[in-house]
Order: structure tokens, then C-alpha cells, then sequence
């Protein structure tokens, strides 16, 4: 597939991404660096353990620093550093602390988003805009697998924010014809997660622990996963589709349409790590969380030609080996 292959189009492209630093981030700066782009980083925190920096991919990285929220910073690093694609990926992603706090992640995702696509459309330059919507902002819904047409339903705090940011960057395109395409992909996991209440690293740093995986649902609730590197790729296919195809304001899903509980993605990575003897806990303390969540790619195969280029049991592969080799990191040994 051309869009995944080093076909030339990112070359000495300058590439505004924000949440550089964040897990999907420093995925995307890899992949656009080794494409020969020139990134430029939106650092709101400073992580000392993310993949941007242990693996030294911010040195070569333009890095504004500052929020999404600050709309006259955009707007000069969008002009100064003369942009002509943004990939959208900086939010606040983790339900329970939505939860906790719905107000800063409504600013970062909602007035986040809003602030930034003002800024691409007040500044006129940019050429391509990729903003990460979610599965999430679908919400629960009788009907599965999601479609791109299925309403946008999200009910609670990071839901509601995914599902308004969507709608914020089909507003700009209907409305000020800014070219900008949505992504909503299933659960990203894969090396530089920092997040361990997540079913995969979490599994996995415990098995490197010799201790039993906990599952924080009853073990039952149904999602999608896509590898990392995969949803990297589709990023980068989609921004470059933008110009090939009249797909401004649309939205596509990626996933590999293989959905699983929480409990059979644990039993899939204890049998990849050779741990069937260790025994998940069940705490069934998540709250908030939608029971049953899958999508249908067909429309990123059909109008991207997308196919994922690694997979499930690649992807977990992969992903174990880079928590083996950083073990030590993440104090597992």
C-alpha cells in the first residue's frame, strides 16, 4: 500500500504533531521521521519515561512548549515554522481520570481541539488536518459493529469529549471547508504505554513481575485493539488521503474487527508469554465504561485501501519484547 510505504510525500514536510510525548505520539514522530519529514512538537509536560524522549526522538524534533488551550501559540508556531500538516493527537486519554476530573479534560479535548482548528483556519496555510476522535465517541449503542454513521453517543466525561471534538472538526470542514478527516480507532497498546491501568501493559508488566494479572472489570466488557505502529501508519495514510480524495469532514475506524474481552486479551497475552499458570484477579471496580465496544474498518479498506501491517498477535509480540527489553525501566526487575 502506497500510503504506508516511503513513497516520498513526506519528505521536508514540516509536520506540526501535538502530544508529541504521549504514547501514540512519539509513534507518530518515528514513523514521519523516518519518512523525512521535519516534525514540530507541541510539549505541554515534560515525561522523562516517554518513548520521545528515552529513545531520544525529541533531539530531532522542533519542540513548542505550551498548551493547546493557548490559541496565539498555535497560531505562531503554525506560521513561524511554516506548517502544512497537523496531526491532532494531544488529549487527555484515560477514563478514570475523566472521571475524577471532568473539567481539565474537557479543556485539553474540547476547547483543545476547538482552539487549534481556529488557529489552522485564522492562520489559512495548512493543507491537512488529522484529528483523533475515538471509538469512545460513540457511546453505547444496540447496533454493532460501529459504522461511521452511527450517531455520536457519548454519555460520560471522556466519551462526551471524544464525541464533541469529533463534531467540532466536521463543523470546521462543513462550515469553513478546512481539510481536516477524523480517525476513531480501537485501544491503541504497544510499547512506551505508561498507562498500567491498561489491560495490556498492565498485563504484561505483571507477568514480568511474577505476579497475577488484575482485570479492574468483571472481565467481561468487549473491545477492540489496534497495535501502536499500525494506528501510526493510518495516521499518516489519512493525512496524506486528504489531498488525494474529497474526504474533508469525514471519519474513519480502524481496528482489526477482532473484538475481545478483557479477560481473552489477558488469556492471549499470559499464553504469548508462557504464564497460563498465572491466574487473573477480577476486581470489578470500573465504573463509567461502556460494556461492549467494536467497530467496522471496511471503510478504511474500501475508500484508504488500509490494511494493517502488522496485526493482533504481532502487535503483542512486539509489544512484549519492548517491555522485556525495558523491564528495568518500569521497575519489573
Amino acid at each position: 500500500m502506497e500510503g504506508l510505504g516511503l513513497n516520498g510525500f513526506w519528505q521536508y514536510r514540516n509536520v506540526l504533531v501535538t502530544g508529541c510525548t504521549g504514547f501514540l505520539g512519539g509513534w507518530v514522530v518515528q514513523e514521519l521521521l523516518a519518512r523525512g519529514a521535519k516534525p514540530v512538537g507541541l510539549v505541554r509536560d515534560w515525561v522523562p519515561r516517554s518513548r520521545t524522549l528515552t529513545e531520544d526522538l525529541l533531539s530531532r524534533v522542533v519542540v513548542v512548549r505550551g498548551t493547546l488551550e493557548d490559541q496565539s501559540l498555535l497560531e505562531r508556531a503554525l506560521n513561524e515554522y511554516e506548517i502544512d500538516t497537523v496531526l491532532h493527537l494531544a488529549a487527555q486519554a484515560v477514563v478514570s481520570t475523566a472521571n475524577r476530573n471532568p473539567v481539565s479534560t474537557f479543556e485539553s479535548n474540547i476547547r483543545g481541539t476547538w482552539t487549534l482548528l481556529e488557529a489552522c483556519r485564522r492562520v489559512g496555510t495548512v493543507k491537512g488536518i488529522v484529528v483523533a476522535s475515538s471509538d469512545k465517541a460513540y457511546g453505547a449503542q444496540a447496533r454493532l459493529p460501529y459504522a461511521e454513521d452511527s450517531p455520536l453517543m457519548g454519555r460520560f466525561p471522556y466519551d462526551v469529549s471524544k464525541s464533541c471534538a469529533d463534531l467540532l472538526a466536521q463543523s470546521y470542514a462543513a462550515t469553513y471547508g478546512l481539510p481536516v478527516a477524523v480517525t476513531r480507532c480501537g485501544n491503541f497498546f504497544g510499547g512506551g504505554d505508561l498507562n498500567f491501568s491498561r489491560i495490556v501493559p498492565g498485563t504484561i508488566l505483571s507477568v514480568l513481575r511474577n505476579e497475577p494479572p488484575v482485570i479492574r472489570s468483571d472481565g467481561t466488557p468487549t473491545r477492540d485493539y489496534l497495535y501502536v505502529r499500525d494506528g501510526a501508519l493510518a495516521y499518516l495514510l489519512l493525512a496524506e488521503a486528504i489531498r488525494q480524495r474529497a474526504i474533508a469532514g469525514e471519519a474513519f475506524n480502524f481496528s482489526y474487527e477482532l473484538p475481545l474481552t478483557a479477560g481473552e486479551m489477558v488469556d492471549r497475552i499470559l499464553a504469548l508469554m508462557g504464564r497460563t499458570d498465572l491466574k487473573p484477579v477480577i476486581r470489578d471496580e470500573a465504573t463509567n465504561e461502556i460494556p461492549h465496544q467494536y467497530l467496522s474498518s471496511r471503510r478504511a479498506r474500501e475508500v484508504l485501501e488500509w490494511q494493517p501491517a502488522f496485526g493482533l498477535d504481532q502487535g503483542l509480540k512486539d509489544t512484549i519484547a519492548w517491555y522485556r527489553q525495558y523491564a528495568e525501566v518500569w521497575g519489573a526487575r
